[in-house]
């Protein structure tokens, strides 16, 4: 797949459209939010498990393909999310979860070519992140809570702190800790290792702020 080529664009746009169309109907109460949320929420667990059944069906199991990445995260914090509606666990997916997604929906590492089923597992697993997050918080289901960009951030460095520590111990590379993916991607704006890592700690604090900005908070 070419970057920002015209299939890219159009997945992107897809998932862009998918995201308003989601928080206007969740906003606007046109249909119970409940049956929503959970099937939604049940779709991104389903779409999960045949990943992992057809990834390690395909590749066994090893330390550099667990299901640690932020997105492995952030999407099964997604399925909390939409089943349970717990603030806590919102906020963090909604602010890491938007900004990886969108930075991998943006700059895709694809591992096989399209229209391959992984190829296609991406996107949807992303934008089901993007998709799902938007339809909570802009739709105001669960507004963000005081302060809760700087909780969300502290647990995002606990995390890279968590898989750095992993990763110095296996050679894997979760959250590109190690070094950079082998497609192009936004690293490659940030300079060699390690300095893009605390490049994009910045980056991702200012991500945070922009999320939070628009977003519906709760009233005191």
């Amino acid at each position: 797949m070419r970057l920002f080529g015209p299939l890219h664009f159009t997945l992107i746009a897809v998932i862009v459209a998918v995201t308003i169309a989601f928080s206007k109907v969740a906003a606007a109460g046109r249909i119970p939010i409940t049956p929503l949320r959970i099937t939604f929420g049940g779709f991104l667990a389903a779409g999960e498990f045949v990943w992992w059944v057809f990834r390690y069906s395909h590749e066994g199991i090893h330390a550099a393909n667990l299901p640690l990445q932020l997105c492995d995260l952030t999407l099964w914090l997604s399925v909390a999310s939409c089943l349970t509606l717990r603030p806590a666990i919102v906020e963090f997916t909604y602010f890491a979860g938007i900004a990886g997604a969108g930075a991998a929906i943006l700059t895709p590492d694809l591992w096989s070519p399209w229209p391959s089923y992984a190829a296609i597992y991406f996107f949807v697993a992303h934008g089901g992140i993007v998709i799902a997050m938007s339809m909570l918080v802009f739709g105001r289901v669960v507004p963000l809570r005081k302060a809760a960009v700087w909780r969300a951030f502290g647990w995002l460095l606990i995390y890279a702190a968590a898989l750095g520590i992993f990763n110095a111990f296996t050679g894997a590379n979760y959250m590109y800790l190690s070094r950079k993916p082998a497609s192009a991607s936004a690293l490659d704006l940030l300079g060699p290792w390690p300095f893009y890592i605390f490049a994009g700690v910045a980056l991702a604090l200012v991500f945070f702020w922009l999320l939070w900005l628009p977003a519906p908070k709760q009233t005191e």
